[in-house]
């Protein structure tokens, strides 16, 4: 979803599915190395929080840049999900078999980008203890990941660039780091695979299962808005210029 171009479909689903398990197990190399490196280089939680974040946002942003013409970037299922969703009208999106192997790939890529980031840091991998699931952090996820899912359906549907793409979804995690209650998981793949770290950025399995309920919920109140606000492909108008000595 994150790219719109017909050449996607004609590249190779295992290359997609390796692109989108590359693209995936790295973000949460990001997320829980960053999260690591945090801990140990700051005593202040703001601090930790605010590195931990900046590195996300950067790195998301990098990996969207480097592998959306192979696979769309999408490195979530929620994502993923929306694409099939709404392109099944056109028959632009995923198609079911495509759609479970990018899920596959990003479930694999996500539990093994977490395994790899406690062993460049020499932390034993571990389940998670960390519990994180109340009311508010439940309500948190809904609107982190309907946020995030709105705004690529939005871009995407408004072609915009890959780089415009990049910018605007990086600097959104980065700012949902911040203003929910939740950091922001805002995807199933990466919940998931913060299970298998002990640390920083991990989450308990307990808390888990209500996250990726709010996430599958946040996804479906943006498909919702996206068919009112995004109704059509390609048929958002530009913002009309206003020229400062127009005459009312």
């Amino acid at each position: 979803m994150t790219v719109d171009s017909p050449a996607l479909t004609r590249t190779p689903l295992w290359r997609r599915a390796l692109a989108e398990l590359l693209g995936t197990g790295l973000l949460v190399t990001v997320v829980v190395g960053s999260g690591i490196a945090a801990s140990r280089l700051s005593t202040d939680a703001g601090l930790q929080l605010l590195e931990n974040s900046a590195a996300t946002a950067l790195g998301l942003g990098a990996l969207i840049l480097l592998l959306a013409p192979v696979s769309g970037a999408h490195f979530n299922p929620v994502v993923s999900l929306a694409d099939a969703v709404l392109g099944r009208r056109d028959r632009t999106g995923l198609a079911p078999t495509a759609l479970l192997v990018y899920v596959a790939a990003q479930l694999i890529g996500a539990v093994g980008g977490a395994v790899l980031a406690d062993a460049m840091f020499a932390v034993p991998s571990a389940i998670s203890r960390t519990e994180r699931a109340t009311p508010a952090t439940f309500l948190a996820e809904v609107v982190a990941t309907a946020g995030l899912v709105l705004l690529i359906i939005g871009l995407t549907r408004a072609h915009r660039s890959v780089p415009v793409i990049a910018a605007a979804v990086g600097g959104y995690i980065g700012a949902a780091y911040w203003f929910t209650s939740s950091t922001s998981f805002a995807n199933p793949a990466v919940t998931v695979g913060r299970i298998f770290t002990d640390t920083f950025a991990g989450i308990a399995p307990a808390s888990a299962v209500p996250f990726i309920g709010a996430q599958l919920v946040g996804a479906a109140v943006a498909v919702g808005l996206a068919l009112l606000l995004f109704p059509e492909p390609g048929r958002i108008p530009e913002p009309r210029r206003i020229d400062a000595l127009e005459t009312p």
